[in-house]
């Protein structure tokens, strides 16, 4: 019966469903007429107010410039381009001596490009750049001279760090691969430009090291690129589901991260980052479950202090999805397990709730939740108000109530603090914790190492890109656990270069290179 109407409800998607599919008017080439390709170019885009055309004549030759208003730099345009074509005085005026002039004889940009076809003229105007159309020629000039504005390089809000760098990635793209090929100042290193999103179009660039990356992955993420079933692309996030092995999983083979300097060691290690245009958050491609307790202040500290402090990452990640349902368990079915005076406490407060000790870890973890995502949403100033006050209150109140007992609020306040601490885990700790928190309300301590067993299968299942999430790990490489668990001296991780692709368990076969990248990171 179920298997019957999930058939029929996946029929009924589908047939309503929609592939996005291009414009097939967009394909148009350019007809040479200036008049008419300016009728034609408005009648495409409905006539939008935000595109400017202005008209003149070069030695007798009617051009028209095209651009969005917004995108360009006027001072730039005026000073390099208008200037130079006003006071051109060709001696046989005729539009390819025109067009041959500004290809050979000047320079009007960095970035000249030639185009045939509307869908062409489009893409370069939305990117900033200046159309030059030329009468009776059918194809036209895009001058790059983007002058549209964007978020000034700051501190990334998400990967703060004591020591290093203190940019990250912005929204423009060009700002982007400008800072990652600042830090990069190998030939090897190549910045690849594509597009995703069938009507948003969105600029992506691949940085990967030719040197060091495998071709089989490469080929593998163009591929997945180019199968991507999109209308519109706003940010990163939208690509991820796409590259991960397990899309079901609780975690992720794919990384994110707002930092150049991290980009720039993944790369070294043969993997794919992508920059996506319009988000300051990158993706990196493989990555691995125990590059979420690293950061770069572990590779500018003492390897004694970037050791301890990882093992406490560790301990923090355990923490916050076990504390609550542990404690459940152990009050709930082994309380002989507590200490006598512990034990009485707990017996105290809990004797006067009304509800179930399972049921009120839901709660408190619930209401916890929501503050938080109030406290994110709201202004700034008010959210941090929002958060503060609401928890003082709210737990003072449910206490004071007895709605819930006084242990509880301090398991509470540990696990929401442990939780921090590794912040990109935070999804998945989220859940984990409340999975924890009924499988000990339900089955005691066997529930919760059932469940840690479960979730750990799960870990190892994820594949990304043909290399093991949980390597070097699992499978086990003592050597290239010198940057896992613990972090030795540069004197020792500088003795070998490592590469993604040549950990233990890879389907990828990597490059047959002689030498081989960086470190790990």
């Amino acid at each position: 019966m179920f298997r019957w109407l999930k058939n029929v409800l996946r029929r009924d998607i589908r047939s309503s469903y929609q592939a996005p599919a291009a414009d097939p008017r967009l394909s148009e080439r350019l007809s040479g007429v200036l008049l008419d390709d300016l009728v034609r170019l408005r009648e495409l885009c409905s006539n939008t107010s935000d595109l400017l055309v202005r008209q003149i004549t070069i030695s007798g030759i009617p051009v028209a410039f095209v651009m969005c208003e917004g995108m360009f730099n006027l001072q730039t345009l005026t000073e390099i381009v208008i200037e130079p074509l006003t006071a051109l005085q060709l001696k046989e005026p005729t539009p390819q001596k025109l067009m041959e002039w500004m290809d050979q004889k000047t320079l009007l940009a960095g970035d000249q490009k030639e185009f045939l076809t509307f869908g062409e003229l489009f893409a370069f105007i939305m990117s900033g750049f200046v159309v030059l159309l030329v009468d009776g020629m059918s194809k036209g000039t895009a001058l790059g001279i983007q002058g549209f504005s964007f978020r000034s390089i700051s501190e990334p809000s998400s990967e703060t760090n004591v020591r290093g760098s203190r940019e990250g990635f912005v929204e423009a793209l060009r700002i982007n691969m400008t800072m990652i090929r600042r830090r990069l100042k190998t030939p090897h290193l190549k910045l690849e430009l594509l597009q995703v999103g069938v009507k948003s179009r969105t600029d992506l660039c691949l940085v990967y090291r030719t040197d060091l990356v495998s071709d089989q992955l490469l080929e593998q993420v163009r591929y997945r690129i180019s199968q991507i079933p999109l209308d519109n692309v706003m940010e990163s996030g939208y690509l991820q589901p796409f590259f991960d092995s397990r899309p079901f999983s609780i975690f992720t083979g794919v990384g994110t991260t707002e930092r150049p300097d991290t980009m720039c060691a993944k790369v070294s290690e043969g993997r794919i980052g992508i920059l996506v245009d319009g988000t300051p958050f990158a993706l990196i491609l493989p990555f691995l479950f125990h590059e979420n307790f690293q950061s770069m202040d572990d590779y500018a500290n003492r390897p004694y202090y970037a050791t301890f402090i990882r093992w406490l990452k560790y301990f923090s990640f355990f923490m916050t999805i076990l504390l609550p349902g542990l404690y459940v368990a152990i009050a709930t079915f082994h309380p002989e397990l507590f200490p006598d005076a512990l034990l009485f406490n707990v017996a105290t407060s809990e004797e006067g709730t009304p509800f179930p000790l399972v049921f009120e870890a839901l709660l408190i973890h619930l209401i916890y939740e929501i503050m938080r995502e109030a406290g994110l949403r709201l202004p700034r100033p008010v959210g941090h108000a929002v958060s503060i006050v609401g928890a003082l209150v709210i737990g003072d109140a449910a206490v004071t109530a007895g709605l819930i007992g006084t242990p509880m609020v301090m398991v509470v306040a540990l696990t929401a603090i442990s939780s921090f601490v590794v912040p990109s885990l935070y999804e998945p700790v989220t859940v984990l914790r409340f999975v924890f928190i009924l499988l000990g309300g339900w089955f005691g301590l066997f529930g919760l190492t059932l469940g840690l067993a479960i979730a750990g299968v799960n870990l190892c299942a994820i594949n990304p890109m043909g290399i093991p999430a949980t390597t070097p790990a699992s499978p086990l490489s003592l050597y290239s656990m010198r940057d896992t668990l613990f972090r030795w001296s540069w004197r020792q991780l500088g003795e070998e270069n490592l590469v993604v692709t040549d950990l233990p368990g890879s389907e990828i076969d990597p490059r047959e290179e002689d030498n081989h990248g960086s470190t790990t990171n």
